[in-house]
C-alpha cells in the first residue's frame, strides 16, 4: 500500500467510510485488516489483492481512490475463524476491526475499532489452534558480548521462558526445539540466517529491546518489585528477549493477562542437551519427510487429552539429568501399573479434556460457553479421580491429588450458572440457566411473548369480528400480526392496518398488538444485555481461582503423561531403566521402539553394553543389516530413560549422560551452500567440539562425502579423537574394515557387526549383533537385490576382485581394451587374471572371494 494514501490531504478526499478505513489502517499498516461491514469482514488496497491471492477468494472494487479503482475482497463474517486459520499458518497476522456504535444513533459511519489482533503466536482461538500442538510466541536478541538470548510463550498456558545460549549453534538448537509459530528480532539483528525456515518471523524495532523497559515491563506483569525472585537478573539477553515479547503480546491481546505470572530461567545443565542434528535424526515428533508418522512421539503419545500431549512433546526435546525427578515419574509409573488404575485415570481423563487452554481463555476474558461447560464438567470429574488416586501411593502421584483437589462453590456456581448444552457464542443469549437470576427470568418470560396475552388477544378479536379462523403470529423479520384469509377480506375492521399481503392471506396490526410488540422487543434486548453482564461477572468470580486452576491443569497434564507411559510400558512390553551415576549404558535385548512397532515380523532385539573399559563400540556390517537402527535405538533407550518412561529392553542400566550427539544420514543444504559432505563435517565439528566423556555419540559413515583415502583419513582421525582425547561413549559405523585395526591399537574400543549370510550371489539379513569386526561389506549382493542388472554386478565383482588383488582399474581398462581388439576366447581370459595373481601374498580372505568370483566367471562360460 502506497504510504500517500495516510496523508491527510488524501484522505480528506475520500468517502466517510473510505476516511474512517484509512484511520484505522494506518495504525496497523503491516498487517491484514479486516474491517466489519454488515454481514462481511472487508478487505481494501493492498490488503484486498493479498487477501485474494492467499485465500483464494474474488477481489472485486469499491469506490475510487486518485482515480483508480479501489481493490476489495471480503469473507463472511461467520465463517471468519476458516480464514483466520489459513491465514495464520501462513504466518499471518489480521487486525479484527468490530462496529462498536449504535447504528440508530451513529452520524456518518458507524464507530469501528480494532478490538483484537490474531497473530501466529498469540492466537488463544480453539478453531484455529492445532490441539495436540503447543503454539509459542518467542523473541531472539543478541548481545553485545555475543551471546544470544531467547524468550517464549505460551500464551494458552502462560509458560513464560527464557533461555540463553554462547553461540550460533546452541541458539539454532533452541530454535529448532521450541519451532516458534511467530519469532520476534530487532530491526538490527545480524544472525539472520538462524532465523531463516521460520515462516511467522517478524522485524521489530530496536528501541523495543531495552533492558530498562523490559525489567519494567515484566516486574509490571509480575507486580513485582524486581525480578530477583525469579532467578533471572543475570540472563540480561534473555530479558531483554522477554521485555520485546512481553510489550508484544499487550500491543496484540489489548486486555489484562493475568495467567502469566512467573518467568523461568532454562538451566542447560540440568538436561541432555540434544542438538539440532540429533533432533531430526532421532525423529522425536517430526520424522525426516517432515509428517508426524513414525516418529517416537506417535508411538508412545496415547495420552487421553491435549494438554497431556503437548506435555509428552516437550518432554521428549528437554529430557533431564535429574536422578531424582525421573525416578519420581518411574515410581508413579509402576504405582498406576501395579494398581492396575491405568484404564480408569485415561476414562476420567478424557472427560476432563483440555482445561488448560480453557483457563487461559478464561485469563483473556475470550472463554465462550462452551469452555465453562467444559470446566464444569472437569470439575465434575475431580471426585472420581480423587476416589483413583487415594489407591495410590507413590510421592508423584499424592503431589497430583493435592494440585488436583475438588472446588465444590466453583462446581456449583457453573452448575447453576450455565445451561447443560449451551450455544457456541453469548451474542444470541440463552446461556444463563433459569433460576440463576430472577430478573432475567422476568425479562425472559416478557421477551418468550407471555404467551396468555396474545391467546387473550386473539379471542377478543376472532369475537369481534366474527372470523373464527383469525390468529394471531410472530416472526423475526415482521414481528406480531393477525392473519386473516382473503375469505373473510371483507369482515376485517377499518382499524387493521395492512402489514403483510400473501397468496391467501393478509396480514395486519393493530395498536393493541404493536403495544405488545414493543414490550417483547424492549424486553428481548433487555433480557440479551442483562444475560451479557451476568457472563462477564462469571469472568469476575472464576478469575481469582485463576492459580488453583492452572495447578490443576498441570497436575492432570503430569498425570495422563504418567499413566500413558504405564499403559505404553504394559502394551509394549517396556521394562523399568536403572538410572545411576556410573559411566555405563548396559541395554539387555534393546529394541527400536519405532521400528519395531511399524514391523510386520518380529523385532530382533540385540544388546549394548559401554563402560570405560568398552567406551567405543566399531560398528561393520551390511547396508540395510541393521547398524543405523542399533545405533539409533541406543540413543533413544537413553533418551526415554531420561523422559521418565519404561524403555524397550529387558533391562537397562543407564549411567551418566550429559548430550547425545548423532551424525546420521547424508543431506545436502543447498540454501546456505553447503554440500552433503560439508553438512557431515559441519556435524562433525559440532561433536568434536562439543561432546564430553559423559556424552553419547553416534557416528555413521564418516568421509564417505569425500575419497577413499582422505574419508578413510578422516574417520579415522575422527574415532581416535573421541576415544583418546574426549572418551565419550561412542557408536561409530563404517564401511571403513581398515578402522577394525583400531580395537588392537586403542584401548576401550571393541569390534562388533551385525550378521548376515551369503547364499548363491544372495544374502540374509540376520539383524544380529555379534563380537567382532565383519566378514565383507555385501555391498554387491545388496546393489543385486536393489535390481541393478545382473552385467553390472558382474563387472562389479571382476573389479573388486582387481581391486583387493592391489590391481588398478587402469590395467583391468588396458586388459578389456585387448579384448575389444583381439577378442580372446573366456579361458584364456581366466588364465590372463590367474597369471596376474601371486597366490602367496593372497589372504584367506582374498583368496575364498577369488574362488567364489571365479566360479562364477566359470559358470557365465558354460
Amino acid at each position: 500500500m502506497s504510504l500517500d494514501l495516510f496523508s491527510e490531504h488524501t484522505i480528506s478526499q475520500q468517502t466517510p467510510m473510505m476516511q474512517q478505513y484509512l484511520r484505522i489502517k494506518a495504525e496497523h499498516r503491516d498487517i491484514l485488516l479486516f474491517y466489519r461491514m454488515g454481514d462481511f469482514y472487508e478487505l481494501f488496497f493492498d490488503d484486498a489483492k493479498k487477501a485474494a491471492q492467499l485465500l483464494d477468494i474474488s477481489q472485486t472494487h469499491r469506490g475510487r481512490a486518485g482515480g483508480e479503482p479501489i481493490p476489495m475482497a471480503g469473507v463472511p463474517y461467520h465463517a471468519v475463524e476458516n480464514y483466520l486459520a489459513r491465514l495464520v499458518q501462513m504466518g499471518e497476522s489480521v487486525a479484527i476491526c468490530e462496529q462498536v456504535g449504535d447504528p440508530a444513533t451513529s452520524k456518518g459511519p458507524v464507530e469501528r475499532k480494532v478490538l483484537r489482533i490474531v497473530t501466529p503466536g498469540t492466537i488463544s482461538d480453539e478453531a484455529l489452534l492445532k490441539e495436540r500442538q503447543d503454539n509459542f510466541l518467542s523473541a531472539i536478541y543478541q548481545h553485545k558480548d555475543g551471546h544470544f538470548g531467547v524468550a517464549y510463550l505460551d500464551i494458552n498456558s502462560g509458560r513464560f521462558n527464557l533461555v540463553e545460549a554462547t553461540d550460533e549453534e546452541a541458539c539454532h538448537s533452541i530454535l529448532q526445539r521450541i519451532q516458534p509459530a511467530e519469532l520476534l528480532y530487532p530491526e538490527n539483528f545480524n544472525a539472520l540466517h538462524l532465523i531463516e525456515g521460520f515462516k511467522g518471523a517478524r522485524r521489530r524495532p530496536e528501541w523495543e529491546f531495552d533492558l530498562n523497559t523490559a525489567t519494567h515491563l515484566l516486574c509490571q506483569q509480575f507486580e513485582t518489585k524486581d525480578l530477583v525472585g525469579f532467578g533471572v537478573q543475570q540472563a540480561q539477553a534473555g530479558l531483554i528477549a522477554a521485555g520485546c515479547l512481553i510489550q508484544y503480546v499487550k500491543d496484540t491481546q489489548r486486555t489484562a493477562l493475568p495467567h502469566i505470572n512467573a518467568l523461568t530461567l532454562e538451566q542447560n545443565e540440568l538436561n541432555v542437551i540434544l542438538d539440532a542434528a540429533t533432533r531430526k535424526n532421532l525423529e522425536l515428533t517430526i520424522n525426516l519427510s517432515g509428517g508426524i508418522d513414525n516418529t517416537l512421539a506417535q508411538v508412545l503419545d496415547k495420552t487421553a487429552t491435549p494438554m497431556g500431549s503437548r506435555l509428552l512433546k516437550r518432554r521428549l526435546h528437554t529430557p533431564t539429568r535429574c536422578h531424582d525427578e525421573l525416578n519420581f515419574r518411574l515410581n508413579a509409573i509402576s504405582d498406576i501399573i501395579d494398581t492396575g488404575l491405568f484404564h480408569d485415570f485415561y476414562d476420567v481423563l478424557k472427560q476432563i479434556g483440555d482445561i488448560e487452554r480453557i483457563v487461559a481463555r478464561l485469563a483473556l476474558r475470550s472463554a465462550r460457553p462452551r469452555d465453562l461447560s467444559r470446566l464444569r464438567n472437569a470439575l465434575q470429574h475431580l471426585h472420581p479421580l480423587q476416589t483413583l488416586l487415594a489407591d495410590t501411593s507413590a510421592a508423584r502421584l499424592k503431589q497430583i491429588q493435592q494440585q488436583s483437589a475438588v472446588m465444590p462453590e466453583i462446581q456449583q456456581l457453573l452448575e447453576h450458572a450455565v445451561i447443560d448444552n449451551p450455544p457456541v457464542l453469548i451474542r444470541d443469549g440463552g446461556v444463563i440457566a433459569p433460576g440463576y437470576n430472577e430478573e432475567l427470568d422476568q425479562w425472559r418470560a416478557l421477551s418468550q411473548g407471555a404467551t396468555n396475552v396474545v391467546e387473550a388477544l386473539e379471542q377478543q378479536e376472532r369475537e369481534r369480528t366474527g372470523i373464527a379462523t383469525l390468529k394471531i403470529g410472530y416472526n423475526r423479520v415482521h414481528g406480531y400480526y393477525i392473519e386473516v384469509s382473503r375469505a373473510y377480506a371483507d369482515q376485517v375492521p377499518p382499524e387493521y392496518v395492512r402489514r403483510q399481503t400473501l397468496k391467501n392471506n393478509e396480514r395486519y396490526i393493530i395498536p393493541e398488538l404493536k403495544e405488545h410488540e414493543d414490550k417483547v422487543i424492549g424486553s428481548q434486548s433487555k433480557a440479551l444485555a442483562l444475560e451479557k453482564k451476568l457472563y462477564e461477572q462469571l469472568f469476575d468470580q472464576l478469575l481469582p481461582h485463576l492459580k488453583q486452576f492452572q495447578n490443576m491443569a498441570a497436575g492432570l497434564s503430569e498425570l495422563d503423561v504418567l499413566n500413558n507411559f504405564a499403559e505404553r510400558a504394559e502394551t509394549l512390553n517396556y521394562s523399568r531403566p536403572t538410572l545411576s551415576n556410573n559411566k555405563i549404558i548396559d541395554i539387555k535385548q534393546g529394541r527400536h521402539p519405532v521400528v519395531e512397532h511399524v514391523m510386520s515380523e518380529p523385532f530382533i532385539a540385540n544388546p549394548i553394553n559401554l563402560s570405560p573399559e568398552r567406551k567405543m563400540l566399531i560398528i561393520t556390517g551390511p547396508n540395510m543389516g541393521g547398524k543405523s537402527t542399533y545405533m539409533r535405538q541406543t540413543a533413544l533407550i537413553v533418551l526415554m530413560a531420561h523422559v521418565g518412561c519404561f524403555v524397550p529392553a529387558t533391562c537397562a542400566e543407564i549411567g551418566l549422560v550429559d548430550r547425545i550427539f548423532t551424525r546420521i544420514g547424508a543431506s545436502d543444504d543447498l540454501a546456505s551452500g553447503r554440500s552433503t559432505f560439508m553438512v557431515e563435517m559441519t556435524e562433525t565439528a559440532n561433536i568434536l567440539n562439543n561432546a564430553t566423556e559423559h556424552s553419547l555419540v553416534l557416528m555413521d559413515e564418516i568421509g564417505r562425502g569425500t575419497s577413499t583415502y582422505d574419508g578413510l583419513s578422516l574417520a579415522w582421525a575422527t574415532a581416535e579423537y573421541l576415544a583418546h582425547q574426549i572418551n565419550a561413549k561412542t557408536l561409530f559405523a563404517t564401511h571403513y574394515f581398515e578402522l577394525t585395526e583400531l580395537a588392537d591399537q586403542v584401548s576401550g574400543l571393541v569390534n562388533v557387526h551385525l550378521d548376515a549370510i551369503e547364499h548363491n550371489d544372495t544374502i540374509a539379513f540376520k539383524h544380529t549383533v555379534l563380537d567382532g569386526p565383519a566378514s565383507k561389506s555385501f555391498g554387491l549382493q545388496v546393489a543385486a537385490l536393489a535390481g541393478v542388472p545382473k552385467s553390472v554386478i558382474m563387472q562389479a565383482k571382476r573389479k573388486l576382485l582387481m581391486l583387493e588383488n592391489h590391481q588398478t582399474l587402469s590395467s583391468s581398462s588396458q586388459l578389456e581394451l585387448l579384448e575389444t581388439v583381439n577378442p580372446l576366447p573366456q579361458p584364456s581370459l581366466l588364465e590372463v587374471q590367474l597369471d596376474e595373481i601371486n597366490p602367496d601374498e593372497l589372504t584367506p580372505k582374498q583368496a575364498l572371494e577369488l574362488i567364489y568370483a571365479l566360479k562364477s566367471i566359470a559358470k557365465n562360460n558354460s
